[in-house]
């Protein structure tokens, strides 16, 4: 019942005191899924339950039956869909009526001298559980998860003796039942606060900051305490990039936005854009947002090269100074590029520089002159067969000269070949793999359904519906619980 809790939780800590970037909301449809879930998984695993040995004693009026029961496994269980549902300002409330197993083992009994054993068989009906589950958060900022009230009744067990001289103690085993019945109820409450328990230390030792690539680090702690209300869970995370260098925060804040719950979808994300420009900003500050351009990268079937000699047209002072030599161009950023989300649509203003070098027959490299170079980028982004697809356009291209060693020359020629440039190959093959599509990354075998993507002011929003498969061999939640009677 708590898959898609654990898809929203072991993810997080607490970061008071700051808004949001990344939001999520489970909604009560996403809760239902998770309930059926957790049927399926707890059916499964309810059969590899460890049930220690029950001892005791039964009163007959003539003296006491001492007995042990013991290796017993369970032969078959029948688990109804729980009822679950959000409890306000406390967390969840889980309902499962009607839950019935079946049992089998072997008992031993001592009466005086007169020792006997055989088998049984042991059905236990009509078991209820309600459980309230709290979700808040401790001392140390972790997410907080304890059994709030749990409470179990068995409404029959039934139990058959065989071999031995189980025909003697057939006559008392009413006595058994009433005996194992109690056992059976006072045990169920401990088990699930035990299982709680083992959420909660889970949750409290999971990792806040994940390492992304070789160059990004992503830190998604909670910035408030969960808020549950009858309908949804709302999770508020911190959703920084940081450099793997340097922990370093960028030089502006996240700003707030509010997140629409879609109640038709099991899920919704929210995505502002402080986090995707603390990812420029962990590039940019690292130094990676630069790169050298030489003739060996152009094209072969391409009539302009990376020389004087071409640069001629363009710049005529050149060829005369550095006669036919080659050339090497140092592209980077000046300053952190930055997106912005606007309704249906998503704008990046790259503010980019250019360094030539004329390239000496000794292999020195000779300075020539630095170009400011700010571009505005548009595009929109949709999300189809579980890929991130898109369009992006070059909508503002300027050129100008912010140095000189080869003198003044104009820039409204080398401007317009540059943007050429920019649209035919940068853009080209940006587009062709947008177009292709990036295959969007799945959690613990967790995938979108039918996601609905939509660019809104300062944040993007996902809603979708999920699914759950299990990895080759491997079964739902598998390491997660480990579940034992005691």
């Amino acid at each position: 019942m708590l898959s898609l809790l654990i898809l929203l939780l072991n993810l997080t800590n607490h970061a008071f005191g700051q808004n949001p970037a990344i939001k999520a909301i489970l909604s009560n449809k996403g809760l239902q899924y998770g309930s059926h879930i957790g049927a399926d998984w707890m059916q499964e695993k309810i059969g590899s339950v460890i049930i220690p040995d029950v001892r005791g004693g039964v009163d007959i009026g003539i003296g006491t039956v001492h007995y042990v029961l013991d290796g017993i496994s369970v032969s078959g269980c029948d688990v109804p869909e729980p009822s679950v549902e959000f409890y306000e300002g406390v967390g969840l409330k889980a309902v499962i009526s009607g839950l019935s197993i079946s049992m089998s083992g072997n008992w031993h009994t001592r009466f005086g001298i007169i020792t006997d054993g055989g088998s049984f068989d042991l059905a236990v009906f009509n078991v209820d559980v309600t459980s309230v589950v709290q979700i808040g958060s401790d001392q140390s900022g972790h997410i907080s998860i304890s059994s709030e009230n749990c409470d179990a009744s068995v409404g029959e067990a039934s139990i058959n003796f065989h071999g031995g001289a189980s025909l003697i103690f057939q006559p008392f085993v009413s006595l058994f039942h009433h005996r194992i019945k109690a056992i059976i109820e006072e045990r169920i409450c401990p088990l699930v606060e035990e299982h709680v328990t083992d959420l909660e230390r889970h949750l409290s030792e999971m990792q806040v900051s994940f390492k992304v690539n070789s160059a990004l680090v992503l830190d998604v702690p909670l910035t408030n305490s969960p808020l549950v209300d009858s309908i949804s869970l709302g999770l508020d995370l911190k959703g920084e990039f940081y450099s793997v260098q340097s922990h370093t925060d960028p030089p502006f804040k996240a700003e707030p936005f509010n997140l629409p719950e879609d109640k038709g979808h099991m899920l919704s994300l929210g995505l502002s854009e402080f986090t995707v420009n603390s990812a420029s900003y962990a590039y940019f500050s690292a130094g990676l947002l630069q790169a050298q351009i030489n003739d060996s990268m152009i094209p072969k079937t391409s009539p302009f090269r990376l020389n004087t000699t071409s640069f001629g047209p363009l710049i005529p002072q050149l060829p005369k100074l550095f006669p036919n030599m080659l050339m090497e161009l140092q592209v980077y950023a000046r300053n952190v590029p930055i997106f912005s989300f606007q309704a249906d649509k998503v704008t990046m203003e790259f503010p980019g520089a250019v360094k030539a070098f004329a390239i000496q027959p000794n292999a020195s490299r000779t300075p020539l002159f630095k170009l400011n170079v700010d571009s505005i980028f548009s595009g929109m982004i949709r999300i189809s067969e579980e890929k991130l697809k898109g369009l992006v356009e070059l909508s503002n291209f300027t050129l100008t000269l912010a140095s000189s060693e080869v003198g003044t020359f104009q820039t409204a020629a080398l401007e317009k070949f540059m943007k050429l440039g920019m649209k035919i190959t940068v853009l080209a093959k940006l587009n062709a793999k947008l177009e292709e599509g990036i295959v969007l990354p799945t959690m613990h075998h967790i995938h979108l359904v039918n996601p609905a993507l939509k660019i809104q002011q300062g944040f993007v929003s996902i809603a979708s519906d999920l699914d759950v498969k299990s990895g080759e061999g491997e079964s739902l939640s598998e390491g997660i619980y480990h579940y034992r009677l005691k």
